[in-house]
């Protein structure tokens, strides 16, 4: 189901770029990986994961390669983050780390007892790490190490994160969406207006508005998660996979529709 979510994600990106530039689109030659699940950019070298493994585009060579040094073979990549001049991928068998624009790559598992890693986000000097039923994990060494940080997560399957200020949101799959208010160091369930045993496909944060996509919607909060509203006027399916800002619009992906793109974020939240 993430597969489906970042594809759908990557349909989002293109057409922010779309309506941003009305530039035309060429296909490059490459990546041959399957599904391309993730981006970074670094200097001139572009990283794509993808669900067979990584590539790097080169601005220079303006050609797709396929990463071998370091990274598993033939293993999804699902997540990426940028800190610094580090790439961070995540995949079903850890974190890795590339410090060369991702010519090459080492494990960066210590302490994570969980390895498969469905997200990665990046605040400030810290590196969040959602994995797929060992809940939530930080390094704040640049990934040499890692720490569970897993009190009051009554859910360990944790996806999207989202960060407003000294508040980190995340979302789970099946039960809804986590607040703290601490860094992480403690959590709580924000679900009034949800249901509990919501899958939480994807979050963004606009201002004081957070948004949620879900299998039943998206959902808007303007308390910091206190409470949830329904937003969906509008939408012919409610199966919301993801989120993307273009300016002060919002637009979700959903699985059979296509992508949806309302007026402005302040509409959405009337309904």
């Amino acid at each position: 189901m993430r597969k489906n979510i970042l594809h759908v994600f990557a349909l989002v990106v293109l057409l922010i770029c779309t309506l941003s530039t009305n530039a035309q689109w060429v296909q490059t030659n490459g990546p041959y990986g399957g599904g391309v699940n993730c981006f970074a950019v670094s200097g001139s070298n572009i990283f794509a994961g993808t669900d067979i493994g990584a590539y790097i585009y080169n601005n220079n060579s303006s050609k797709w390669t396929e990463v071998y040094n370091g990274l598993p073979f033939n293993t999804p990549v699902s997540s990426s983050a940028i800190s610094g001049s580090n790439i961070f991928a995540g995949t079903q068998k850890g974190v890795f780390l590339s410090i060369d624009s991702g010519n090459s790559w080492t494990a960066v598992n210590n302490g994570l007892t969980n390895l498969l890693v469905n997200s990665l986000s990046v605040s400030g000097s810290k590196i969040f790490a959602g994995t797929a039923g060992g809940g939530v994990f930080v390094s704040y060494d640049s990934g040499s190490s890692w720490w569970t940080l897993n009190n009051g997560l009554t859910n360990a399957y944790v996806g999207p994160f989202a960060f407003s200020g000294n508040n980190i949101f995340a979302g789970t799959d099946g039960g809804g969406v986590f607040l703290s208010t601490n860094n992480g160091s403690s959590w709580a369930a924000v679900n009034n207006g949800l249901q509990s045993d919501t899958i939480v496909n994807s979050l963004a944060i606009i201002g004081s508005n957070i948004f949620a996509a879900t299998f039943s919607g998206v959902y808007s909060s303007t308390n910091n998660g206190s409470s949830w509203t329904a937003v969906n006027i509008g939408l012919t399916s409610n199966a919301a996979l993801s989120l993307a800002f273009s300016g002060s619009n919002i637009l979700a992906g959903t699985i059979r529709s296509g992508v949806f793109f309302p007026p402005t974020a302040a509409a959405v939240g009337r309904e």
